[in-house]
Order: C-alpha cells, then structure tokens, then sequence
C-alpha cells in the first residue's frame, strides 16, 4: 500500500508500467468537474467516479475486499474518506469464493489499521491490501483508477 498526495505522485511512476499513464490521466482531467461514471482511460486503466454520502465502518467492512488482478489507485478528490486495511497474508477468514468477473474477494477479517484521506491524497492498493473504503459521515467525491497487473 502507498499512501501520498497527487503532487508527490510522480515518484511512484516506476512501480508499475501503468503508473505513468494513470497519473498523467489524473494530471489531465479536472477533478472538481469530472462526472460520475465509468471512463475507458486506456489499454488496461479505467476509472470510475463517484459522489456519495460516506457509510459506517460497519457496512464497509462487510465488504472487505482485495482483488487479483487489478491495483486500485484511489484518489480522494473531496472530502474526508476513511478506509480500513489488512495484510491479504494476515486475513484468515474468507467470505465466499473469488469472483473473477468483478476481480473481488472478500473476507470476514477485521481491519487491522484505519487511516483518512482528504482531498488531494490517494491510496494505492496492490493485490495484497484488503480494504474496506468509503468510511465517513459526510459526501465524498472519489475516483478509483483500475491497473491491469
């Protein structure tokens, strides 16, 4: 997992050959303006956009998910969105089978650390990270751009 802000995003362009282009997409579009939906960003990235009121940690970790062949990078871009997280190594209890349409796995775990972004911060989630987001009492306006791994 790799927590910063956008300004600093640049020095992650090497970690993965998808990198670049998701940052320079991000870099291109006007975060404020941008609408909610699903945008084909290009070979192996999309981006999905969307605006809602936050939920409780409760519902979100009924979802605690990770996925295999995708990384998210997920960009707060209003707001204040808590997520919780866990070590795929240390989650013991998996909920349900894999489900390779949606590329999602889920499991009953518990977080084993929450942390909050704020507007202009992003997360990246590798195969590894399970994650439960969209935690918050208020309206958050995100994008998630998914990497093909």
């Amino acid at each position: 997992m790799i927590i910063d802000t956008l300004a600093n995003a640049d020095k992650y362009l090497s970690v993965h050959p998808l990198f670049a282009p998701a940052f320079e997409y991000l870099k291109s579009v006007d975060l404020e303006a941008i609408e909610d939906g699903k945008y084909e960003v290009s070979e192996g990235l999309k981006s999905i956009v969307a605006t809602k009121i936050g939920m409780t940690a409760q519902e979100s970790e009924a979802k605690f998910e990770c996925h295999n062949n995708n990384i998210d990078i997920q960009v707060c871009i209003k707001g204040n969105e808590t997520f919780g997280w866990k070590s795929r190594n240390d989650c013991k209890s998996q909920k349900g089978e894999y489900n390779p349409e949606k590329d999602v796995l889920f499991f009953n775990d518990e977080p084993s650390m929450h942390f909050t972004l704020n507007g202009g911060e992003f997360v990246i989630f590798f195969p590894e990270d399970v994650h439960a987001p969209m935690i918050g009492e208020d309206e958050i306006k995100k994008m998630v751009i998914k990497v093909k791994k």
